[in-house]
């Protein structure tokens, strides 16, 4: 099994502040989105995303995003497996310091 790519929030925060197009995924329950996420972070919970493969396009990147890291690197490898890039936003929301919406 691959190892999966990461990003730090520190890293992404300065990536969102350049300006850089991002497709951010935010995998969290409802009620962990409700106390805010990432602007621009689509939501769709982990157990959702078998469900939706066809919004995600093999020729893009995507960053996901949880609690703590743990649910969005276990999506990461599933994606991944499914020919998928992907990058996991190490420390989840727990470290992120940047704005939420």
């Amino acid at each position: 099994m691959d190892e999966i790519k990461i990003i730090t929030p520190e890293d992404l925060q300065k990536k969102l502040e350049a300006g850089e197009k991002l497709e951010l995924v935010d995998v969290r329950e409802d009620e962990e989105v409700a106390e805010g996420m990432i602007p621009g972070a689509k939501h769709i919970r982990m157990g959702d995303i078998p469900a939706h493969l066809d919004y995600f396009d093999k020729d893009k990147e995507y960053i996901f995003i949880c609690r703590s890291s743990r649910r969005s690197e276990n999506v990461c490898y599933y994606l991944q497996e499914q020919g998928y890039k992907v990058r996991n936003m190490i420390g989840g929301m727990l470290q992120w310091t940047g704005e939420t919406k």
